[in-house]
This record gives structure tokens, C-alpha cells and sequence, in this order.
């Protein structure tokens, strides 16, 4: 009998002279139960009836019985009882002999050994198809966000997505708006994981919506938060949303819902790009404004979210914005595929360990 750790019962999984199949389960609590002392003392049970009938509750009704618990003891590790292996009714008649209960309690060892081999076997083999289906889930989650050569022929751009675990809560997306405009979004999810991903895939494909047939910034985010809202409130979660509109006439119109780390970089000081908006999910439709700033045609466009700035060294020092926007500033005459790549190993070698989602998209028309 092999003991189940989840329903605390011990299951018959083998037999010989009689067939295992329909017998019921023996909770390892039961008093009248044999196997069940045995299993919770970790004790020998060797005895010989009188033959006037059962000798227990349960109807055990042999001329001998021994009962041995199965154990294993992972190296390092104290003994544990994973199962009982019980004889009746020795061939040649009589009481089991001391021989036999220390034959029985070598082989017991042998049967412990056994099961829990064939348990890390089944148990290796449940956790490689798990890690096979997070595998694809990050694949999948990594084809929702578009490849940079969408925009090819009206501007350079540049991407890398890093999640926290297998699937995360960050995104970002392109659109091509006609007369070399181009639109560059970037968001973040509260929360990461499974969740965060769920909610990111949808705010991918409404943006993709929304972009195209929206004529503002706001329009679009606006257009996004009415679509989004139930699923918003259901899961009790919110996100921040930058969306640019960057035209080679030389303006940067945008909205920004709550999204902190926005930046244009030209000759001067870093420009941020403060927010017109609340997080969607904690703003009203009517609350998202839009701003134009002036741009340059070497300008770069410049977004990340937090966990790239919050990303810590071993004492607990963030990297911080102000690193990110030297790292950038020294390749800023870089392709922005060369300036994602550095930044992104200068963040790597200071904070190897990530504790949230890294996102970085940079942009020159």
C-alpha cells in the first residue's frame, strides 16, 4: 500500500494472491486499521490469530499476518514512511519468524527506494511540460509585440522587452499613420506574471485597434480605457500608457496616462514628457488631455518603465533615471538598436537579479 500525501490514505498498488482493483482506501487515521498503525508508528506488526475468527475490526482473519512500513531517507535527511507491505498466512504455517520480518524490512527499504525514484521521475516529467508550456506562453506573449520593422522607411526604432518571470505585464506597440507619422506606445500593467500578461495581450490588441482610427493621442487612449474598462475593474487592475505621434514636420504630440519615464532627447537637456493623465484604470474617459512639443529630425524618443530604473545592485542601490539617461546620451549618434543593446547590458551588469519587467524603446525618424 503506497500512502497518497494529498488525501492522507493509503492506496493498495499492488498484490499477490488476491487482485488490489475496488479495494477502498485506508485513511492513515483509522484506528481499527493495521496497515495504518503500522504506517503512523513506523513500527513492525508481526502477529499469530487463535483461529477463532478476525482478529480486528477491519476482518483480518489469516492464521499470521506481518506488516512492515516502507521508508525512505533522502540523504541528509531522517527516515519518512511512504507506504506498508503486509504478508498473511506463511506457506509453512506458523508465526513469522524474526528472519522474515528483517527479510521484509531490507526489502520494504528496497520497494521506499523504489517509489520515490518513480515519484522524481513523474515529477520531472509533470515540471518539463510545465517548463515547456511557459516556454511557449513567453513565445507567444514575444510575437503579440510587434517587430520594429513595421516602421522601416520612416523611422529607426528600436525594442527589447525583458519580463520579470516567464510572461509580464509590459508592452509596447507601433503604428504607421500615413505621411511618414509615426505612433510609439509604451505601458506598463500593474503587477506581472499571468495576470499582468492577460490583461497586456489585451491592451496590445486594443491599441492596435484604436491607433489607426483615432485622429489624437487622446483619442486613441481614450478609445482604449472605454474597451478596456470592464476587464480593468473585474481584475481590480490599472496601467500606465505613453503614446506618441512623432511627425516629420517637426512636432511630438502625445498623451501620457501616468507613465513616468518618457523623455525627448536633442541637443539640450533631456525634455520629459510629463503625463496629461491619471493610470488607465484610475482616470475617466474625459480626463485624458494631450500636449505637442517641438521636433528636431535627429531628436530620439525615449521610454522605459520602472523596471528598468528600479533595477537594484546587490546593496540595494536602484540604477535610477539619471543612469539610463547618461547611458543613452553617450550613444545618442548610435542606431537606436545599438543604444537599446548598451543600455540594456549596462542595466544587466549593475542588477543582474530583475525584480520587475524591462522595457526600452527608442525612436529617430
Amino acid at each position: 500500500m503506497v500512502h497518497d500525501d494529498h488525501l492522507g490514505t493509503l492506496q493498495a498498488v499492488a498484490a499477490l494472491g488476491f487482485e488490489p482493483v475496488g479495494l477502498d482506501p485506508v485513511s492513515v487515521a483509522d484506528p481499527a486499521s493495521v496497515a495504518a498503525r503500522v504506517f503512523r508508528e513506523q513500527c513492525v506488526v508481526s502477529e499469530q490469530p487463535d483461529g477463532r475468527g478476525p482478529t480486528t475490526g477491519r476482518g483480518y482473519d489469516g492464521q499470521a499476518y506481518l506488516s512492515v512500513p516502507i521508508r525512505y531517507a533522502a540523504p541528509g535527511a531522517p527516515a519518512r514512511c511512504v507506504g506498508v507491505i503486509s504478508f498473511t498466512d506463511r506457506a509453512a504455517g506458523g508465526p513469522f519468524s524474526e528472519g522474515d520480518k528483517r527479510l521484509v524490512a531490507a526489502i520494504a527499504n528496497l520497494v521506499g527506494v523504489a517509489i520515490e525514484h518513480a515519484r522524481l521521475v513523474d515529477r520531472e516529467r509533470t515540471g518539463e511540460r510545465v517548463r515547456r508550456e511557459l516556454q511557449l506562453a513567453a513565445d507567444l506573449q514575444l510575437r503579440i509585440l510587434p517587430s520594429p520593422a513595421v516602421l522601416h522607411g520612416d523611422a529607426q526604432v528600436a525594442a527589447r522587452c525583458i519580463p520579470a518571470e516567464w510572461v509580464g505585464g509590459d508592452f509596447y506597440t507601433f503604428a504607421r499613420l500615413g505621411r511618414g507619422r509615426v505612433g510609439v506606445m509604451i505601458g506598463d500593467v500593474s503587477s506581472h506574471g499571468f495576470s499582468a500578461a492577460l490583461v497586456m495581450a489585451l491592451v496590445v490588441s486594443a491599441a492596435g485597434i484604436h491607433a489607426g482610427a483615432s485622429v489624437t493621442p487622446d483619442e486613441t487612449l481614450t478609445a482604449m480605457l472605454e474597451s478596456l474598462a470592464p476587464e480593468l475593474a473585474r481584475t481590480e487592475m490599472y496601467l500606465t500608457a505613453f503614446y506618441g505621434v512623432v511627425d516629420p514636420a517637426g512636432t511630438l504630440t502625445y498623451s501620457n496616462a501616468g507613465h513616468p519615464h518618457a523623455f525627448r532627447l536633442g541637443t539640450g537637456a533631456p525634455e520629459r514628457l510629463d503625463a496629461t493623465a491619471p493610470p488607465l484604470g484610475l482616470a475617466a474617459a474625459g480626463d485624458i488631455g494631450r500636449r505637442q512639443v517641438p521636433w528636431a529630425r535627429d531628436d530620439l524618443l525615449c521610454l522605459w518603465t520602472d523596471g528598468l530604473a528600479d533595477a537594484r545592485a546587490v546593496g540595494g542601490e536602484p540604477f535610477g533615471e539619471g543612469r539610463i539617461l547618461d547611458a543613452i546620451a553617450r550613444r545618442r549618434e548610435r542606431a537606436p538598436e545599438e543604444i537599446v543593446s548598451g543600455v540594456m547590458e549596462d542595466v544587466d551588469r549593475f542588477a543582474q537579479r530583475r525584480g520587475d519587467d524591462r522595457t526600452l524603446v527608442v525612436l529617430r525618424l
